[in-house]
C-alpha cells in the first residue's frame, strides 16, 4: 500500500492501462470506439493525428496504430451510404415539391460533400477499429497478446510444415506445400 502512495503520478495509466487490458474488447465495441475517432484499445486516446491520417500509436495507451490498412475501403462504404441516403431524400423532395433544376444543382451537390466529409471520419475509424479487434495486417500479434494465444497450440490447426519435394501436396499425411513438382 505505502509503494501506491510514492508511485509518481505519471505511472498511474499505466496501472490502469493494463487493469483495461485483461477486459476482452467485443467487434462491436471497437467499430464503435473507432467510428469516435477513440482508439480501439482503451477507448482514450486519439485515433487521428489529422483529418483521415491515423497516428502511429495511441497517445494514451501506446497501442501501435500505424499497421492499418483501411485504402479506400472506407471511400467506398461512404459512397453506398450516402447513395442510400440522398437518392430517396432527392425523389422525396421532387415529388412533394418539383423545385426547380437549379434548386436541386444548388442543393444536392452541398449535402453530399457536407455528408461525405461528415461521415468519411467515423467510417474509416470503425474499419481501424475492426482491423484491431480482427488482428489484419500487422494487428495481428497484437491480438495474439491480447487473447493470450502466445506459444499456445490452437484446438484443430494443423501446423504448417512444409512438404519434401515429390510429396503429394495437401494429403492427409503431409498439410504442406510441395518445394518441388515431378
Amino acid at each position: 500500500m505505502q509503494a501506491e502512495s510514492q508511485m509518481p503520478a505519471a505511472d498511474a495509466p499505466r496501472f490502469e492501462q493494463s487493469a483495461q487490458a485483461t477486459t476482452r474488447v467485443t467487434t462491436f465495441e471497437a467499430m464503435r470506439r473507432g467510428a469516435r475517432s477513440r482508439c480501439p484499445s482503451c477507448g482514450r486516446g486519439s485515433l487521428f493525428r489529422a483529418f483521415l491520417k491515423v497516428a502511429e500509436q495511441c497517445p494514451a495507451c501506446g497501442e501501435e496504430l500505424h499497421h492499418q490498412r483501411a485504402d479506400d475501403f472506407p471511400a467506398y462504404i461512404v459512397i453506398v451510404l450516402l447513395g442510400h441516403i440522398v437518392v430517396p431524400l432527392v425523389l422525396e423532395v421532387e415529388i412533394l415539391f418539383s423545385p426547380p433544376y437549379w434548386v436541386h444543382m444548388a442543393l444536392w451537390p452541398a449535402v453530399v460533400i457536407g455528408l461525405g466529409l461528415a461521415l468519411l471520419q467515423p467510417v474509416k475509424g470503425a474499419i481501424v477499429g475492426l482491423q484491431w479487434v480482427l488482428g489484419m495486417h500487422g494487428f495481428e500479434p497484437a491480438k495474439i497478446a491480447r487473447d493470450g494465444l502466445v506459444g499456445k497450440f490452437i484446438a484443430g490447426a494443423t501446423p504448417f510444415v512444409p512438404a519434401e519435394a515429390g510429396t503429394q501436396a495437401f494429403s492427409p499425411s503431409n498439410p504442406g506445400f510441395p518445394l518441388s513438382r515431378e
